[in-house]
C-alpha cells in the first residue's frame, strides 16, 4: 500500500516545468498572500451554532472546512511533487496544528481530517476534538512512537534524518508505518490558528519534509470601520494569511481558492451545516 493515493498529472504548462526545475525544495519557492474576510456572517453562525447543537465552534473550524471546499474548486492545488514530476492527491485531507505540552515545553502536532471537503462541520469538530484530546493525553499511539524515535536522534543528524524521511514518505511514496511513522501525517493543506495567539496577521514557513503547499493561518477578529453603501459602519474583520508552494500553486489557483475561501465565509449558512 502506498503511503498517497496518487494519479500522475500528465499535462502541465511549460511554466510548472520550469518551476519544478527552478526550484529544488521548499525552502526556496514561498510566495506570501493575505486578504481581509468580513466575518459578521460568520460570527453569527457561529453563536447560533452553539446554542443549537451545544458544540463549541471556533474560525479554526469554519476554515478548515472553507479551505477544503476551496481546493475542491481547484483540483490542481491539491497535488504533491514527485521527481519533478506533478500528482494530484485522491482526496482532500486538511490538518490542524494543536498546541500541547512536551516535557514541559510547548510543542505543536497536527490532526488531519480526511475527506475534510465532504464532511459536515459537525463532523470536523468531533473529529479535531477526539483526536486533539487522544494528542494532549498521550494516547495517540502512532504519534508518540513517532516522538520517541525523534528524542533518541542526535541534533546533529536531525536535517539529513527529516531529509530521509520525506524522501521514503513521498519521493518514493511507501507507508512507513511499520517504522512508528504516521501514514501521509500532513495532508493536502495545514490551517494553523494565530488569532488563538492574539495576532492578526501573520505567514506560516512551508514545511519542507511534509510536502504540503498550503499553510493557512487565521488571524484575530477585529472590529473595524468599514464603509458600506456610503456610510462608515463597524465590522468584524479577519485577514486570513498563506504561504504557498510557487512550484504547484500560482496566481490563477491562489484567485479561485481565495474567492472561494471568502464567499464560503462571508455567507456560511449556504455552504456549512443547516441551522433551524
Amino acid at each position: 500500500m502506498p503511503n498517497i493515493e496518487l494519479v500522475r498529472q500528465t499535462k502541465v504548462s511549460s511554466f510548472r516545468k520550469i518551476a519544478f526545475g527552478t526550484w529544488q525544495d521548499a525552502y526556496d519557492p514561498s510566495i506570501y498572500g493575505s486578504m481581509r474576510i468580513r466575518m459578521d456572517n460568520a460570527m453569527k453562525y457561529l453563536q447560533k451554532f452553539r446554542e443549537q447543537t451545544g458544540q463549541k465552534l471556533t474560525v479554526t473550524h469554519m476554515t478548515t472546512k472553507a479551505l477544503a471546499l476551496s481546493m475542491a474548486q481547484c483540483p490542481e492545488a491539491n497535488a504533491i511533487l514527485r521527481l519533478n514530476k506533478l500528482y494530484l492527491r485522491k482526496s482532500i485531507d486538511i490538518s490542524v496544528l494543536v498546541l500541547m505540552e512536551d516535557n514541559g515545553q510547548i510543542d505543536l502536532s497536527a490532526t488531519k481530517i480526511v475527506n475534510a471537503d465532504k464532511k459536515s462541520l459537525l463532523d470536523i469538530i468531533t473529529e479535531i476534538n477526539t483526536k486533539a484530546e487522544k494528542i494532549r493525553k498521550r494516547q495517540d499511539e502512532t504519534l508518540e512512537q513517532t516522538r520517541q524515535m525523534m528524542q533518541l536522534i542526535p541534533a546533529i543528524l536531525m536535517n539529513w534524518i527529516l531529509k530521509l524521511i520525506g524522501f521514503f514518505n513521498y519521493t518514493l511514496n511507501l507507508d512507513l508505518r511499520w517504522a512508528g511513522l504516521p501514514k501521509d501525517a500532513f495532508g493536502s493543506a495545514v490551517v494553523t490558528s494565530i488569532g488563538s495567539l492574539g495576532l492578526d496577521m501573520g505567514y506560516v514557513p512551508l514545511v519542507p519534509y511534509s510536502r504540503v503547499p498550503i499553510f493557512i493561518a487565521p488571524g484575530e477578529i477585529m472590529d473595524e470601520p468599514i464603509v458600506e453603501d456610503g456610510q462608515i459602519i463597524p465590522a468584524k474583520m479577519l485577514t486570513m494569511s498563506a504561504t504557498l508552494d510557487h512550484r504547484i500553486i500560482d496566481g490563477k489557483h491562489a484567485s479561485i481558492m481565495s474567492k472561494t475561501l471568502r464567499t464560503v465565509l462571508e455567507n456560511p449558512e449556504d455552504y456549512f451545516d443547516p441551522l433551524d
